[in-house]
């Protein structure tokens, strides 16, 4: 697996990032029974560039806790049966590694929200990298039954690698 960081702005998060990032997408990679050595990269950012990032993608003019870019389309989530077969452009050719996304965090929002619901920072981020690892997977939570399944496998996740509230 390869992880690829990049860290903007000055809050700083108390914990190993990258170690606790790669140990919660392993963790997912796992969960989910992906095949494939895979890619991701990380952005953790400041409110402010994820809110412009947020009103640009998604027409929505505030600050967010994270952002997901999928590489890929799933007829069902969480199925790579299909990904060879159909989109020789999801591997990396290179490294042959299949290219799953991107990831974009807020650091002031890890910080703020993990005041708000008591825990500590590395658990709302490991929280937060689990919540985006399903969506590059192809889950989503606008309906119940979609934000149930996601919950379960965050949850699952966490609990896996031990960070829990």
């Amino acid at each position: 697996m390869s992880l690829y960081t990049e860290e903007e702005g000055t809050a700083v998060l108390p914990f190993d990032t990258k170690q606790t990032a790669e140990l919660v997408i392993e963790a997912a990679l796992e969960y989910e029974g992906c095949p494939y050595e895979a890619e991701i990269n990380l952005l953790l950012t400041t409110d402010e560039d994820i809110r412009e990032m947020n009103q640009m993608f998604r027409q929505i003019d505030k600050p967010t806790d994270v952002l997901s870019f999928p590489m890929l389309e799933y007829e069902t989530p969480g199925d790579f049966s299909a990904l060879e077969e159909n989109t020789q452009d999801a591997f990396n050719p290179e490294s042959g590694e299949l290219m799953l996304g991107d990831i974009v965090i807020s650091k002031d929002k890890v910080l703020s929200q993990a005041e708000y619901y008591g825990h500590t920072p590395r658990r709302e981020f490991a929280f937060l990298i689990a919540h985006s690892m399903l969506h590059l997977f192809g889950y989503d939570h606008m309906k119940d039954e979609e934000r149930f399944i996601m919950e379960k496998k965050q949850s699952d996740i966490l609990q896996n690698v031990q960070i829990l509230r």
